[in-house]
């Protein structure tokens, strides 16, 4: 089950490419944005309520579906980007990387040996059970997709570090714990957040990374956009079943 190759060089060569989170561990929702027709599909494993058993699940819905799946990990940690790399994820998204060796840390965990510390396995749902190990063993390196999150005030100061990490390949934004962060929090608008998403979007321009971000209001893309943001996603699937719950429940109860 080999990624979509196609995928990393769309991201890399500047492509808006639309996602949305699912974060409700479940892989309905998956199959239903995949056939949507979103480009890519972020799979909420550090919030969401999702093991190792739903996340096979998720992943065989979006293998259904002309859609990629990206993976969120709880932690930058190399034992469970092994499981969720072995089990058919195209991409890991790792929160709170704020230096330049906590990036390259990411990349090792993404990449076998030499280029880093993957731990190797023949027989994986990511390698075809085994049909096609030697293809992706060789390969593997030039399809996963990297996206360290900037989430901290030291992450947007070292952006440009982080950036120039071969292996990384989007400088995705955390909105709400970078506005956080910055003692703004949920000020998407404000002067000091702008700021920062233009100080990220320059220095992964610089180094050729692209530029990502989890919109919640429709109104911010174009402005996004314009920074230079091209991986973006808006909204989730929970918040989509709360929005579509409680408008049905309105029409319901008014008079």
């Amino acid at each position: 089950m080999r990624p979509n190759p196609d995928f990393r060089r769309r991201v890399l060569a500047g492509e808006r490419l639309a996602g949305t989170f699912l974060n409700l561990g479940s892989p309905l929702t998956v199959e239903l944005a995949g056939l949507a027709g979103y480009d890519w599909l972020l799979l909420d494993h550090e919030h969401g309520p999702g093991g190792d058993e739903t996340l096979l699940h998720q992943l065989q819905a979006a293998a259904s579906t002309p859609a990629v799946p990206i993976v969120r990990i709880a932690a930058n940690d190399p034992t469970r980007m092994k499981r969720v790399l072995d089990a058919g994820a195209h991409g890991v998204m790792i929160p709170y990387v704020s230096r330049a060796d906590e990036a390259r840390a990411a990349v090792a965990g993404m990449r076998y040996p030499p280029r880093g510390q993957r731990g190797v396995a023949r027989f994986n749902r990511a390698a075809g059970f085994g049909s096609s190990f030697a293809e992706y063993l060789a390969h593997a390196h030039e399809f996963l997709v990297t996206m360290p999150q900037i989430e901290t005030i030291e992450g947007v100061e070292q952006a440009d570090a982080i950036a120039a990490v071969d292996g990384v390949d989007v400088l995705f934004v955390g909105p709400l714990d970078l506005t956080t962060n910055l003692g703004i929090s949920g000020q998407y608008e404000h002067p000091q957040f702008v700021a920062a998403l233009a100080r990220v979007a320059d220095a992964a321009r610089r180094h050729g990374k692209a530029a990502g971000i989890l919109a919640l209001d429709p109104a911010h893309l174009a402005p996004w956009r314009a920074l230079g943001y091209t991986v973006m996603a808006l909204g989730s699937d929970g918040g989509a079943v709360n929005a579509g719950l409680r408008g049905a429940l309105g029409a319901l109860r008014a008079p």
